[in-house]
């Protein structure tokens, strides 16, 4: 049948030469195969179905025996089915049940063999591992019999290499010792040799923090702005109070000279250190002296021992105060010295350059912690006035014969002791 498109005509397919072409290919692959390529003996199912894929190759033989005229489709012209129209659907049927028998042999045959193999692959691969598993086992076994009967030889090895790493870990350990053994004393000596420093020096480190501290612990305002000239309650005991290095201390009079009298009485506050030709009394013409330390061991049960470390700082014109018997004296500093813990005479000696007038005299050891010497500060009474006061004795003390020292710290640790080896004290 002709159909026409774009002024063109076109012409089917020839399907009588396509039919007998696919015919003649299919008589070729009927053909009975050559003694040398006849294939192995077939199981009862694959016979089976080699039997019904040749019946449905036999069907598409006999579709293909009708000639095109005899497939005439419905057309344009002519639109209801021709006659042969069942002749059409054996065709298609005969096709496609021919498809559906070889190809699903096909297709299920590999699957098959693909099944196959995959599960060879896996009953390989099971194998493997239990063989390695009973190598490793047997290994095993193999070695807790050699270990159990293993020969005198092979035990007398592992012996020798347990005592040999034994021995080198020993001697590893050994060598470190011996390299921090070397430093023990080294640091023995200087832990000794700190605590010895401290231990005899304590009370000259802690005076030197302390004198820049607040020796006496009064409150700062308390004693901070003085007046001389305004009349206020003093103190019900003799009190000597400095400003400046915030001190503010009793004082006791009575005491007797000597060094453990003196030490005694300072445990209190501060002392008057009275001799002769330096015996006077606040307000009266003379000399009048007071004793305070600057330095002491942390077990001595005083909190006055550090009372006068501070008397270094004060400069000339610096104020003391003094509350005695109900009179505030103030005193205006005018020199300092340091002498020798015998040189008394000194005292004496502000009290003659100072003839005529009241004088105040604080004395401590120095240097601060130390016995070594003394450090002296004196001033002149400025308030209240003082004419017509008593002399405090008609002698200078030139005719005195006693030997005096002035008061003085504790000694420090290796004094002490050589002290009392020596039987001083």
């Amino acid at each position: 049948m002709d159909n026409q498109k774009g002024g063109q005509t076109s012409t089917p397919p020839s399907w009588n030469a396509w039919g007998q072409a696919a015919a003649k290919n299919a008589a070729n692959t009927t053909q009975q195969p050559k003694a040398e390529d006849k294939p192995a003996e077939l199981t009862s199912a694959q016979k089976q179905q080699q039997t019904a894929t040749e019946l449905a190759r036999k069907r598409v033989l006999e579709a293909y025996k009708k000639t095109p005229q005899d497939y005439k489709a419905p057309s344009q012209s002519s639109p209801t089915p021709v006659a042969n129209a069942d002749d059409w659907r054996r065709y298609h049927s005969a096709w496609q049940d021919y498809y559906q028998k070889y190809y699903g042999e096909y297709y299920g045959k590999v699957a098959r063999e693909y099944v196959a193999r995959e599960r060879l692959k896996m009953e390989r691969e099971q194998a493997e591992k239990e063989r390695k598993s009973e190598d490793i086992e047997q290994s095993a076994s193999t070695l807790a019999t050699a270990a159990m009967a293993g020969t005198k030889e092979e035990s007398e090895i592992v012996q020798d290499d347990f005592r040999a790493r034994i021995r080198a870990k020993a001697e590893q350990r050994a060598r470190k010792m011996k390299r921090g053994r070397k430093w023990i004393p080294l640091v023995i000596g200087i832990i000794v040799l700190i605590v010895g420093v401290l231990y005899q020096y304590n009370q000259v480190i802690a005076a030197h923090v302390v004198a820049y501290m607040s020796p006496g612990n009064a409150e700062v305002n308390s004693i901070s702005n003085l007046d001389p000239t305004i009349t206020v309650a003093t103190h019900q005991t003799p009190t000597v109070m400095i400003p400046k290095i915030n001190v503010e201390v009793p004082v006791t009079f009575g005491a007797k000279t000597d060094v453990k009298s003196m030490n005694a009485a300072m445990t209190n506050g501060v002392a008057n250190f009275s001799i002769p030709g330096a015996s006077a009394k606040p307000g009266q013409i003379g000399n009048f002296v007071i004793s305070g330390h600057s330095g002491g061991d942390p077990w001595q049960r005083s909190d006055y021992k550090f009372i006068f470390s501070g008397l270094p700082r004060l400069a000339v014109g610096d104020m003391i105060y003094m509350d005695y018997e109900g009179t505030r004296y103030a005193y205006k500093m005018t020199g300092t010295m340091i002498v020798d813990p015998s040189d008394v005479n000194s005292l004496r000696e502000i009290a003659t350059d100072n003839a005529g007038k009241p004088m105040i005299t604080l004395l401590t050891c120095y240097p601060l912690g130390t016995s070594k010497q003394r450090y002296i500060v004196y001033g002149e009474q400025i308030s209240p006035s003082y004419e017509g006061a008593a002399s405090d004795t008609p002698t200078d003390g030139s005719d005195d014969k006693t030997t005096y020292e002035m008061p003085k710290n504790d000694p420090l640790p290796l004094e002490a002791f050589w002290r009392w080896l020596t039987g001083q004290e």
